[in-house]
């Protein structure tokens, strides 16, 4: 399951590219794919758990949540927009190291040095990355800083939600999470829902089809069953694979060509993340911390 999760994340940023490719305005597509999807989890959270309710407490995390996923979607459609999947799907692979950083500032985490040597190797990769993309850290600018910008909402949204999912089950979260952000979304898509035309071929709709169902619906099932078997440990080996699946897809399906540069970087940013998840200590327990009773 946790690799049939990461396999659909991954092959959704090649087939959103495809979309962008042959015929879909970027906003147009988020909010409609979004609309669909968020109708299918709100039926099916309902018919599982027959309730949306939080304690009023717990909204502002929704809140933050929510507006990191409306943030989240723009960057994400139009760093496609502007840069190849393969340049996106290696710079989204430095999302680790943003989460890291967010759980400094909003949690008052305390990193081993381990964390600091790891995002120095990542954000190095970045830089490769950004540089091998368009002959140069200038070119090509703009999909690259939106690339970075879709790891660095994705990692804000990911500790949003931590205190959240202690509390209440990842499917309701997700579909109140869901649905808060799709507004402002379908607020900023309403000129370019004017103008989409719909006139797609039935590869198009197959692919629309799929960026709805498999990476917004069915993934959220299989990866949240298969952490709750395995833990959140064993899921994050799985997760770290995630970009360089899409790597591959991206040149296998779209003839994308990748720069030596774009390769070293994502060799760096792998070799940073792997460093940090095998050098990590475990906490000392707080019995340990506080001495015999």
């Amino acid at each position: 399951m946790l690799l049939g999760a990461v396999v659909l994340w991954a092959l959704n940023i090649t087939v959103t590219k495809y979309m962008f490719e042959h015929g879909w305005l970027p906003l147009a597509y988020a909010t409609i794919r979004y609309f669909v999807a968020i109708t299918i989890f709100w039926i099916y959270t309902w018919w599982r758990e027959g309730s949306f309710r939080i304690a009023r407490a717990d909204w502002k995390y929704v809140g933050i949540a929510a507006a990191a996923i409306f943030f989240n979607q723009l960057c994400f459609v139009y760093s496609l927009e502007f840069a190849k999947a393969s340049t996106v799907s290696l710079l989204f692979a430095s999302c680790p190291m943003f989460i890291g950083l967010f759980a400094i500032v909003f949690q008052h985490a305390n990193l081993q040095r381990s964390f600091w040597a790891g995002a120095g190797l990542t954000f190095a990769g970045v830089a490769l990355i950004a540089a091998g993309a368009g002959g140069g850290l200038v070119s090509g600018w703009k999909g690259d800083l939106l690339a970075i910008a879709l790891a660095v909402t994705w990692g804000g949204y990911t500790v949003a939600i931590a205190p959240l999912m202690r509390r209440y089950s990842p499917f309701r979260i997700s579909a109140l999470v869901l649905a808060l952000g799709w507004a402002p979304l379908a607020l900023v898509s309403i000129p370019q829902v004017a103008r989409q035309d719909f006139h797609f071929t039935g590869t198009v709709w197959l692919g629309f089809a799929y960026a709805v169902i498999g990476p917004l619906f069915l993934t959220n099932i299989l990866w949240f069953t298969a952490v709750d078997r395995v833990g959140a440990a064993r899921a994050a080996i799985f997760n770290n694979m995630q970009p360089f699946f899409a790597v591959f897809f991206a040149l296998l399906i779209l003839s994308e060509s990748i720069h030596g540069l774009e390769i070293a970087g994502g060799v760096l940013i792998a070799i940073g993340i792997a460093y940090e998840r095998l050098r990590r200590r475990p906490p000392v327990p707080v019995a340990e911390l506080e001495g015999p009773a």
